[in-house]
This record gives C-alpha cells, structure tokens and sequence, in this order.
C-alpha cells in the first residue's frame, strides 16, 4: 500500500491552517504531519517530519516563506520536500522569486478544495504547479522585470546558459514547450510522441540544467532567454 503523502502547513493564520487541516486530513492518500506559524519553524518541520509537501504561506512574520523556501532547497537532505507557495493572488511580485528559489509552484489562497488537493498530489508527484493562469501571470512578471533578474542573479542565468548547450534538439524543444505551460500529454500531441517519450525528455533537460523541477525550467527557459516573453 502507498503510503500516504506528508503535508506540512505553513502559516501564520491558525484559522486558516485548521481549515487546511480539516481539508487535508480528511483524503486517504494525505495527511498533515505538522503546523508551523513561520518560515523558520517551517524548516525545523520540514527536517524532523520528513514532509512531502509544504504548502507554504509568502507573506509570514521573520523569516518570510521566500526565505524558508531557499533554506529548503538548498538543503540536500530535504532535495525530496515540495513546496507550494500560498499567494493572496495567484501572481504577485513574489512569484519569479519563489519559483527561482525553489517552489514547485503556486496557488492562490482562494482555490477551490478540490485545487489544493490536485496541488499537493502534483507537487508530490514531482511535477510542477503551474496552471496556464499562472504560467500567463508568469511571463507577465518576467515582462514588468524586463524578462530577468538582478545583477546577482545574472551569474546563474549565464550558468545555466552554458548547460544549455548539454541539451539535445528534441530537450530544447520540449523545454520551450514546457516554458509555455504545456503539459506531458499536450506536448506528446504536439510532437507526435508518446507522454513517456516527453517525461524522459523534460527529466533529462532537469538533470543537465541541475534544475529541481517542471517550475524551474520555466523559470531557466526565461532567465537564459532560450524563450522570449512576448507582450499579448
């Protein structure tokens, strides 16, 4: 039997974390394992419960959710932790950030139950949270931003640059599908291929780009303007 998928809440609303509580706790293949008031207490959580997935709040007091969401990623015994950023507003000037931090995704607080737990069940699935909304919304930012990032940032862009030139013909192309919000099956449709066919192919671009994730490709194929965001 499966075991069930361990869900970490992160935020500083009790109200709302019962409610997330109740919600999660009462599906067979997840439960809550732990509740954490801030970024910081989300990461002690995180290591001593060996979460799954933590559905986590941007906006807490100290350390804030983009904060926790970089301690995680860039702690190699929680490689395996998901994490999926709670936004009032599904795109907000937070996103790009947490995404290049290492978010799987985002959702805004105002999903529908049934979205919340599609998001917990992608995200431990390994794929990324990225609804053709919120891919948009996605694009939108790295618009405003002048499609990049700052001068820090622009060192892992020339990075991942250079691992560019690592990916086949048939992985560029996929990634900039990917980059789209494409998924599996729509893009095996596309290139007349099998889903599995386009799996291995997005792992592959994941493993040579050192990307965690669907989320952070989009982000990469942006940051190294392999795909160029386009004003609709």
């Amino acid at each position: 039997m499966t075991p069930p998928i361990r869900v970490l809440l992160a935020d500083d609303q009790a109200l709302l974390r019962s409610a997330f509580r109740v919600l999660v706790d009462s599906e067979t293949d997840m439960v809550v394992v732990g509740e954490a008031a801030d970024g910081a207490q989300a990461v002690e959580l995180a290591r001593s419960t060996r979460a799954d997935v933590v559905l986590m709040d941007i906006r807490m007091p100290g350390t804030d959710g983009l904060a926790a969401t970089r301690m995680i990623s860039a702690d190699p015994e929680l490689t395996g932790v998901r994490v999926v950023m709670l936004t009032t507003f599904e795109v907000d000037e937070y996103v790009v950030q947490s995404l290049r931090a290492g978010a799987s995704g985002f959702l805004g607080k105002g999903a529908e139950p049934d979205e919340l737990l599609a998001a917990i069940r992608i995200a431990a699935a390994g794929e990324a949270l990225l609804s053709p909304a919120a891919t948009k919304g996605l694009i939108a930012t790295f618009l405003a931003q002048g499609g990049g990032s700052g001068g820090g940032e622009r060192a892992g862009a020339t990075e991942y640059s250079e691992r560019l030139s690592a990916l086949t013909g048939r992985e560029r192309e996929v990634l900039v599908l990917v980059a789209g919000g494409h998924s599996n099956d729509e893009i095996a449709e596309r290139l007349a291929v099998s889903p599995l066919t386009v799996k291995t192919h997005v792992n592959r671009a994941m493993a040579k780009l050192g990307a965690r994730d669907r989320a952070q490709l989009v982000v990469i194929a942006y940051e190294t303007g392999l795909v160029r965001p386009r004003a609709e």
